[in-house]
């Protein structure tokens, strides 16, 4: 059997964040159905975050109690204890966290240095483990940070080292502004290979420079397993000059499908989960591979 690498698709979180077309929570259940149709199974679908910060995460509470029943993956962010809080209460089992490399990123981001939001961390995978609740810990602007530019090695692993030893059940390295090239991403999980337990760890790749893809075939090469990607390439960060969207879910599909891994994911679904998302942000033009999938689909190869 073909081995297995898990795509999750935080589209109808950091797809939507940034979007000037601010969808309703039941607009969002739509976009996460259309992604399930397809074949996902792992999905990041919203934030308990203040609206007023990030208004299009506004609801999540009633996304979550939208969402399809069955054996799926969904995630939640959240900034805080306060945040933990929420999801816990609104049942998701998996909540996810984010500590960036950079310490005026955190500053940017969350208000907090970096040894504070550690501690943020800590506290909330110290109640976490008590209550049976999944956590993911994203360690923002790992190779780049669009204020202090290039994050030393070091500190990554340094950051990583001390996230799970607090109890993280996964750490996502996130190139938050889409710097990093192949190169440097071998380099970085060569550094954390033997410091951490590679098989927790996943990658959260933005394509700003035009290498998301690659950057997802040097992880897979230095055996990562688990990726995040964007339904149609939708994204970018509020918080971060010059992000712009993730790569794209069906860019990574196509890439691993012809390298003869298994994702689970249909490309046909994920072209109609490309369109969805198109229609209802008006600002959706698909991944790289988006005509080529089409094209197939016209000519019944798929």
């Amino acid at each position: 059997m073909a081995e297995k690498i898990i795509i999750n698709d935080v589209g109808p979180r950091d797809g939507l964040q940034n979007q000037a077309q601010i969808l309703t929570p039941a607009q969002r259940v739509q976009l996460i159905k259309a992604l399930v149709a397809a074949g996902v199974r792992n999905i990041e679908v919203g934030a308990f975050v203040s609206p007023k910060a990030v208004p299009a995460m506004a609801g999540t509470d009633e996304v979550v109690a939208g969402l399809p029943k069955g054996d799926y993956e969904f995630s939640a962010l959240i900034p805080n204890r306060r945040g933990y809080e929420m999801a816990k209460a609104n049942g998701v089992g998996t909540v996810g966290l984010v500590v960036a490399s950079s310490e005026t990123m955190n500053q940017k981001n969350i208000n907090m240095g970096t040894a504070q939001a550690v501690d943020v961390s800590r506290d909330v995978l110290e109640q976490s483990r008590v209550d049976g609740i999944r956590t993911q810990v994203y360690l923002a602007t790992a190779w780049e940070c669009p204020f202090e530019g290039a994050i030393a090695t070091e500190q990554v692993v340094k950051l990583a080292v001390q996230l799970f030893a607090a109890g993280a059940n996964e750490v996502v390295l996130a190139d938050t502004i889409g710097a990093a090239s192949p190169a440097e991403v071998k380099n970085l999980l060569k550094a954390l290979d033997g410091a951490v337990d590679l098989r927790a760890v996943s990658c959260h790749f933005h394509d700003t420079r035009g290498m998301g893809v690659a950057n997802v075939f040097a992880a897979v090469e230095s055996g990562i397993r688990k990726f995040d990607a964007s339904i149609g390439g939708l994204g970018g960060c509020p918080f971060a000059p010059g992000a712009t969207g993730n790569v794209a879910t069906e860019d990574v599909a196509v890439m691993l499908r012809q390298m003869g891994f298994e994702t689970g994911l249909n490309l046909r679904g994920l072209v109609a989960a490309a369109d969805l998302a198109a229609e209802l942000t008006g600002n959706c033009d698909g991944g790289h591979s988006i005509r080529w999938i089409k094209r197939q689909i016209e000519m019944n190869r798929l």
